[in-house]
């Protein structure tokens, strides 16, 4: 088993014991106090040294025990101890790997020193309270400060020896604050109100040390800020680079914990207590730009991003950090990305915590239930909300885009359900949270979040379930050969039971006519796509009209003579013809070769067509078929008696190809 030696006096060093310690290696961790020790991991296969080790009791380690490698992962300005762990290596001939810790960005604002003596003379020409936050090492050479007793307040582990070294330069009980970090900005700017601080005196950290956060809160409390230069380093490694050489070289693997996380509707007052738990413990927190705004402590470590590929590429890519908190807007299992992110992560210890969804939210406000409501979304999605509002008592729909609520109330006003009741809820869970209620024709004039949801509440939904229309609700209109054709409602619905259509059907209707069949068959298969195909130009301004009067928006239309006109349609699951012109062997043909599974349905009145669809039945390899031929008769009244008319015969052809319908 590999030996590997960590002296891990930093966040970074900690981090890198705990990833080590789960590991099929034998790890010993050097730090340099007792305190040290209590930050790092208990583990089978994991010894800690807690004393400050001079170069010879380094070298007599190493000696003793074989390392296979030595990561040096003190701290940027502990150049001393880095000098005696790379000499003791040298001296035993032990691999030695420096773990480096980014510089910072200079800022002007920033008063740059090469080191603390610099540092205590600069701020001897100056007024104001002083935070230092270099340590109790460094605390000796402010001592001589003009006012050293009244202007310095110390920051320092909650150590005895801290608290000695305090007292050794003469620092009041009251200007010592002993507490164990990382500080976010809030405490950070927290203390330099307290201590009237006019200087802020601080090493160069880098982000793992807070340093961030004592930039962003010195520049809120108008302090000025003294950093303290880092001494020259040695060559050596970013932390990721010494996980991907510990997994290339020794065996290790690296399983990053990711915590997918719903922030419900962004207002942290909103969010449970475990989620929140969750991203105070996060390495790195993931999401959209808007939401790492509203939850991201001061410092915390982000990454903007909103892909589901992009989410996981980062997280797999970036070994600096152990543990992820991917945030999602409302809840995580409702119109969420984490659907889709979380087969990308089957590499990754996953846990999925749930948050307050819009949907209950809104209608917590709105003192109403929410168990009888039909869910839907439009956004970052094409969908018709019409037929949905049109079939149900009440609708949540999710609305994203630029006038994406103003243009979903137009949608309803042109459909004729403008008298519905809308109840638009923006910036839910904010302080400035608006829900208005008005009918969709109010609403349609006004301007909305971008980002928003709404409750519609129908009061005279369409009571009609079943496929089958009454054939008053179409419009037939009058061409030059008379009126268009249409598949009556008795006939089209036997056709529509015939078909079997589900909700996500690709349908072709070849001869469409008027659209009848078309309508509904677009009315069914709500997920899915409908292409009417018609070659007569009256008919097809027909086809428009009565699209528009159902606003069936995932009906497309297609002018022409099949099957030429349909050789760039995608391919049906299913396919009604009403009508081929003479082309019905063709046209099957076609239909076959898109879908060798498709399942067709096909009326005929003439014998020159029955012909045609008897003749294609024999020849084309139909795993089942079934021929039906239907007589209706409608009453007429003459005077005060009812007289039945019959209309023609009609034959309906039933061909399934291949195996199960699409």
């Amino acid at each position: 088993m590999y030996k590997i030696c960590v002296f891990a006096g930093t966040t970074e060093g900690r981090e890198l014991v705990e990833f080590l310690s789960s590991q099929p290696v034998q790890v010993t961790a050097c730090v340099a106090t007792e305190y040290g020790e209590t930050l790092l991991p208990t583990a089978d296969n994991l010894t800690i040294s807690a004393r400050r080790l001079p170069v010879a009791e380094i070298t007599l380690l190493l000696s003793k025990t074989a390392f296979d490698l030595v990561i040096d992962a003190t701290h940027p300005y502990a150049a001393s101890i880095t000098e005696s762990i790379s000499a003791a290596c040298q001296a035993t001939g032990t691999e030695y790997l420096r773990l480096l810790r980014g510089e910072s960005k200079l800022s002007d604002d920033v008063v740059y020193v090469p080191d603390t003596e610099t540092a205590a003379e600069f701020l001897n020409g100056t007024e104001g309270n002083i935070l230092l936050t270099t340590g109790s090492k460094e605390l000796a050479k402010f001592g001589k400060l003009t006012g050293f007793e009244e202007r310095v307040y110390a920051r320092v582990l909650p150590m005895d020896a801290s608290l000695d070294a305090c007292h050794a330069v003469g620092l009041k009980a009251s200007h010592i604050i002993a507490m164990q970090g990382p500080f976010s900005e809030e405490i950070n700017l927290a203390m330099l109100h307290t201590v009237s601080a006019s200087w802020l005196v601080t090493k160069d950290g880098g982000e793992p040390g807070g340093f961030d956060a004592k930039v962003s809160a010195a520049r809120k409390a108008n302090v000025r800020l003294v950093v303290i230069g880092r001494p020259a380093q040695k060559d050596g490694v970013s932390f990721s680079e010494a996980i991907e050489l510990l997994c290339t070289r020794f065996g290790c693997s690296r399983k990053p914990h990711v915590d997918i996380l719903g922030i419900g509707p962004g207002n942290r007052e909103a969010m449970t207590e475990e989620v929140r738990q969750s991203m105070k413990r996060a390495d790195c927190l993931i999401g959209a730009k808007r939401m790492l705004e509203a939850v991201a402590s001061s410092g915390q470590r982000v990454h903007d991003a909103i892909a589901s590929r992009d989410i996981a590429d980062f997280i797999l890519t970036h070994s600096e950090y152990q543990r992820f908190a991917v945030v999602m807007s409302g809840d995580v299992g409702f119109f969420s990305g984490t659907k889709k992110l979380l087969p990308l992560l089957d590499s990754c210890e996953v846990n999925v915590l749930p948050g307050l969804s819009s949907l209950v939210y809104l209608c917590a406000r709105l003192k109403t239930s929410y168990e009888d409501v039909f869910v839907t979304s439009v956004h970052g999605r094409q969908h018709n909300i019409v037929p949905d509002v049109r079939s149900h008592d009440r609708v949540f729909v999710l609305v994203g885009g630029e006038n994406g609520m103003q243009e979903l109330c137009r949608s309803l006003v042109d459909a004729g359900l403008g008298n519905v009741q809308v109840s638009v809820g923006e910036r839910l869970s904010y302080p400035d949270e608006k829900i208005t209620q008005d009918t969709a024709e109010h609403l349609a004039g006004g301007t909305y979040e971008t980002l928003s949801v709404a409750l519609i509440e129908n009061s005279n939904p369409d009571a009609v379930v079943t496929h089958g229309l009454p054939d008053t609700m179409f419009q037939r209109g009058a061409g030059a050969d008379g009126v268009v054709p249409m598949t009556k409602s008795e006939i089209r619905a036997v056709c529509l039971s015939k078909l079997q259509l589900t909700e996500r059907s690709v349908c072709w209707d070849v001869g469409a006519g008027t659209g009848s069949v078309a309508i509904e068959m677009a009315l069914q298969a709500k997920k899915g796509r409908v292409f009417a195909i018609e070659r007569k130009s009256a008919a097809v301004e027909l086809l428009h009209l009565n699209r528009e009067s159902f606003s069936v928006e995932n009906l497309s239309i297609v002018s022409g003579c099949a099957p030429e006109a349909c050789l760039d349609l995608p391919a049906p699951s299913h396919a009604f013809i009403g009508g081929s012109s003479g082309n019905m062997k063709e046209i099957i043909t076609l239909l076959l070769e898109k879908n060798p599974t498709i399942r067709i349905v096909a009326t005929a009145i003439a014998l020159e067509s029955i012909s045609e669809l008897t003749a294609c039945i024999k020849e084309f390899p139909w795993i089942d078929t079934e021929v039906i031929s239907m007589q209706v008769a409608h009453d007429k009244k003459a005077g005060p008696y009812h007289l039945m008319t019959g209309q023609n015969p009609i034959y309906i052809f039933t061909m399934q190809a291949g195996g199960s319908e699409g």
